[in-house]
């Protein structure tokens, strides 16, 4: 139990501290993230700049800062979308059952036969590229994820004794499934949530760095290494910031599932 809370507490501690730094250094950034030559150009790192300068003399901290609020806004936002849409989904599909299930669990399956990512590159090359549109494409391919789990989670419940006393008192299908069943799956779901923003932050960076992610002028981290061929310290600090951003939600994820796991023990 002892490590569980460690998990769950170090994830949760990591990601809040890289979430305040994130947000406060956005408030504080000592350059602007696109201001050129606010330096001298592929300047090492200084107290002036304290993680150099880039080979247009940017700075990398205030840039660094920059494309982890970009990462995050669009994890965010292709995290909502995917979960909210895959719970709907699963909920409905899970809860009634029937040709409706077999029809989008098909579809599901033929969607996830093939790495989100891989079919968002090939979304977003037939699509106007941008910010926004990265923030849609994942959110829609990361539905079929979310919905798995909801629906397995929605048919785990719903025979079970409790949802029968609740059609006996002659609740409604709408109060069962959002009253009774919806606040025992997420435990299970909230882990998930975690994983998807792992993986979101993932498929941003990787689109951004061949191109067909987040566009300059706006700052992204994938994008940034794309660019750092000429400043090792450019690779290496946006590297470690992308690192740091997965392994706290892997974190996060593990410590869900674990503490989960101890309550079912």
């Amino acid at each position: 139990m002892r490590r569980r809370n460690v998990s769950l507490i170090g994830g949760a501690t990591l990601t809040a501290a890289l979430l305040l730094i994130v947000v406060a250094g956005n408030f504080v950034q000592p350059f602007g993230p696109t201001e050129i030559s606010a330096g001298p150009r592929l300047d090492s790192p200084s107290l002036t700049h304290l993680l150099g300068t880039d080979h247009m003399g940017r700075d990398v901290f205030s840039r660094v800062l920059a494309g982890a609020g970009t990462t995050l806004l669009v994890a965010l936002g292709a995290v909502s979308i995917g979960a909210l849409g895959g719970l709907f989904v699963g909920a409905v599909t899970g809860y009634f059952g029937g040709w409706l299930d077999e029809l989008v669990m098909r579809v599901s399956d033929g969607l996830t036969a093939f790495p989100s990512v891989l079919l968002a590159l090939v979304v977003m090359s037939f699509t106007e590229r941008g910010m926004w549109n990265v923030v849609w494409v994942l959110g829609i391919l990361f539905i079929p994820s979310f919905a798995r789990v909801a629906r397995g989670e929605f048919q785990r419940c719903r025979n079970l004794d409790y949802v029968k006393r609740a059609r006996l008192m002659g609740a409604s299908n709408l109060r069962i499934a959002g009253v009774h069943i919806l606040p025992n799956t997420l435990p299970v779901f909230l882990s998930t949530v975690a994983i998807g923003f792992n993986n979101a932050v993932l498929a941003e960076a990787s689109m951004s760095f061949l191109g067909l992610g987040v566009q300059q002028p706006q700052v992204s981290l994938g994008r940034m290494l794309a660019d750092s061929q000429s400043a090792p310290w450019v690779a290496i600090f946006t590297g470690m910031t992308i690192v740091l951003l997965v392994f706290a939600f892997s974190l996060l994820a593990d410590g869900l599932q674990a503490g989960r796991r101890g309550r079912h023990a």
